[in-house]
């Protein structure tokens, strides 16, 4: 009996494989490093990490090289990967791109938001304002990325939200530092920005959200600055 080949539209869409175990590891430790679960400056040793995370040392090799490649892990030979230690620089260019697009974002958003998108942004405020309540620094970080996020897509701009995603993770490296500092005043300048976009105002609004970011940027400073005076006594020793 002569076979019939098959249809080409039996599969529109290819199987799934399983993740590779190397991309599991990368986005776990990709997840701690931002949450300063790993905070900068941590050891990572390889035999740790696999009996951690029951692996093999290999995805863990894989994964820290590509964290290395990425900036997230410093590789140096002879001693290893540590989680990779921001200079003032770095912060100061990164939270300064990150004002110039959010502020831009909600300008935009001032202009474009509808009634779901506005009820979106005041759930994900209410919803950091119970985190806040509850002193859950890591739920407010993730809640104020997720409000920052939804107004970059509210600005109908996809390149502006693009961009705006490219440094949305990094700045929760960031942002984890300060995030119980800032406590109220932040989320009290949400609701502030929330309610200009609301009004239509996007003048005020990229106004409320460039004084936001920047009272970020400097608390991140003051902060950066205490905790390595707190750890200079100890390298001197």
């Amino acid at each position: 009996m002569a076979s019939r080949p098959l249809d080409k539209n039996l599969l529109p869409t290819p199987v799934r494989r399983p993740v590779p175990l190397r991309e599991s590891v990368y986005e776990t430790l990709l997840e701690l490093i931002p949450l300063r679960r790993l905070p900068p400056g941590q050891h990572l040793v390889e035999n740790e990490l696999a009996e951690r995370l029951g692996v093999s040392r290999q995805p863990i090799r894989e994964a820290l090289q590509r964290l290395s490649n990425e900036g997230w892990v410093d590789l140096r030979p002879g001693y290893g990967a540590f989680v990779h230690r921001p200079s003032g620089d770095e912060a100061e260019q990164l939270l300064a791109v990150r004002g110039l697009l959010e502020s831009e974002s909600a300008r935009l958003a001032a202009a474009n938001a509808r009634e779901e998108g506005l009820a979106d942004l005041r759930r994900l405020c209410a919803a950091g304002e119970k985190g806040l309540e509850r002193g859950d620094t890591e739920e407010m970080v993730a809640l104020n990325a997720d409000l920052h996020r939804r107004i970059t897509e509210l600005s109908g701009n996809e390149v502006l939200a693009d961009l705006a995603g490219q440094v949305a993770r990094r700045v929760r490296w960031y942002h984890g530092l300060v995030a119980a500092q800032r406590g109220g005043d932040s989320w009290e300048e949400h609701a502030r920005i929330i309610d200009a976009i609301a009004a239509g105002d996007g003048e005020e609004a990229a106004r409320l959200m460039r004084e936001h970011t920047d009272a970020t940027r400097r608390m991140y400073h003051e902060q950066a600055a205490a905790d390595d005076a707190e750890e200079a006594p100890g390298e001197q020793e």
